[in-house]
């Protein structure tokens, strides 16, 4: 075994390289199924908690998250919370222990993401957080939501492709049973400290997706924001900061070479040995050894 591992050693190692080159093009997209099969157990999940509970609970929990609204919509967003504040947002929307509230769909870059409460990075890593200092993603007057999400990590897309969005698309934010649709209305990119433009307004109801550009730069945030508009059956019912370029754009550049560069060799070598009746002879001698070791 050792004598055939030195004879060898130059065919085993690129071929050891092929492997990595070959799981350094895989990764990205096996790591985003890996995700977005999590992302939708956590979805299934909540529908199922949500289906299960109680009237009464039901009621109570969208009748607290509108009552928070609605308070928030008189004293204004409070970028400080106090602990006592925190606190209170922590048991807005809380159906189990998981931290999910809900779920927001965006048909156009077909994405569907569970929404948990708070934008750490924990949260940040697999999914898309609900920035706590705003209102609750239940709507009503005199509200304006906002939702972080990262662009471009190595293992999930999350709102990579939000860019795509322009005004007069639509998406959802699903909360219990109740679905409340937006329809995008002002695209900003703005500096990391300006918060102007998450303000509530009086009497509007609002919804932000907010993510960093340019991509892979990070130096910004681009700002989506949407109006709220009745549900298609009539019935009307500032935080990513470690941004990173896809490496689905890059891995092909980096691994590409390497694999064609070890296949040439591989060939190369091969044709030689073929060629070589001395290399051909001392092979069978090297096996037949081996056999009767």
């Amino acid at each position: 075994m050792i004598i055939w591992l030195k004879k060898h050693l130059l065919t085993v190692l690129m071929l050891m390289g092929l492997a990595v080159g070959v799981g350094l093009l895989l990764y990205p997209s096996v790591a985003n199924y890996w995700n977005s099969f999590h992302q939708t157990q956590a979805i299934m999940s909540y529908n199922e908690a949500v289906s299960q509970m109680d009237t009464a609970d039901y009621k109570k929990i969208l009748d607290d998250a509108k009552a928070y609204n609605k308070k928030l919509g008189k004293s204004g967003i409070q970028w400080v919370m106090t602990d006592e504040q925190r606190a209170e947002y922590q048991r807005q929307l809380k159906i189990d222990g998981t931290g999910v509230m809900g779920y927001v769909s965006i048909p156009k870059i077909h994405v569907k993401l569970p929404l948990y409460h708070g934008t750490e990075e924990n949260v940040l890593q697999t999914s898309i957080g609900h920035l706590e200092q705003t209102s609750l993603p239940v709507g009503g007057k005199s509200s304006h939501c906002v939702v972080s999400g990262h662009r471009g990590l190595p293992s999930a897309r999350l709102f990579t492709d939000i860019v795509d969005l322009k005004e007069g698309d639509t998406w959802t934010m699903t909360v219990l049973n109740e679905t409340v649709t937006y329809e995008v209305d002002q695209i900003r990119i703005v500096e990391p400290a300006d918060l102007s433009n998450l303000q509530i307004e009086k009497k509007k109801d609002y919804a932000t997706l907010v993510t960093c550009t340019p991509y892979g730069i990070n130096t910004h945030r681009l700002l989506v924001r949407g109006h709220r508009i009745p549900n298609a059956d009539g019935d009307a019912n500032l935080t990513a900061d470690a941004i990173q370029i896809e490496p689905i754009y890059i891995a092909p550049f980096l691994a590409a070479p390497i694999l064609l560069a070890l296949l040439a060799i591989l060939l190369v070598s091969t044709r030689r040995a073929k060629r070589d009746p001395k290399n051909m002879a001392m092979t069978l001698y090297l096996n037949a050894k081996e056999l009767r070791l």
